[in-house]
């Protein structure tokens, strides 16, 4: 039987190199530096053309915009703070104003409702006073009665006693005189 006959290996890029006639990678090839070096300097050209003439300028523009948009926001707070402020103060203002008004409105009802309690007071005081000497006349009046009366009853009660414990009545001078020096000492 016939063997088929297998093709040699043939050599790769990496083993021979550039000897076996594969060109090697451009950027690596000094022949074409100048040519390299030519459409480098054109591409970064164009490029800084390109964004020294269009895309920075709008950038700095945005950023110009965006710096005074910032700066207005800031003044626009700056103000309304300084208006809330003197919202603020007014206000404070005012209610200190309303407090002194219901200090001195309560100070003058204060003052009023004392003079008509010290008043009502007076009349009460008086009315009183007047009662209690009426008490005291009448008081004294039924103590000088009671008084008239225990002289009688004092007599009476010592006739009595007398004549049970003697067995005769008493005299009733001399149980008058008897009562009466009792009464003064």
């Amino acid at each position: 039987m016939a063997q088929p006959q297998i093709p040699a290996p043939q050599a790769t890029k990496t083993e021979v190199g550039q000897d076996a006639g594969h060109a090697a990678f451009p950027p690596f090839q000094s022949d074409t530096f100048p040519s390299q070096l030519l459409w480098l300097a054109i591409s970064f050209a164009a490029l800084y053309y390109f964004m020294a003439k269009k895309a920075l300028p709008a950038i700095g523009a945005t950023i110009q915009q965006r710096k005074d948009r910032i700066a207005k926001d800031i003044d626009d707070a700056t103000a309304m703070q300084q208006k809330a402020d003197a919202a603020a103060a007014a206000h404070l203002k005012s209610l200190a104003d309303a407090r002194a008004r219901a200090q001195s409105l309560a100070q003058a009802t204060r003052d009023q409702l004392a003079a008509e309690a010290d008043a009502k007071r007076k009349v009460v005081d008086a009315e009183l006073a007047t009662r209690f000497a009426e008490a005291e006349r009448q008081i004294e009046a039924t103590r000088q009665q009671a008084m008239t009366n225990v002289g009688v009853i004092a007599r009476e009660a010592t006739a009595a006693i007398v004549e049970r414990l003697i067995g005769r009545p008493a005299k009733p001078e001399a149980i008058a005189a008897a009562v009466d020096s009792q009464k003064a000492g």
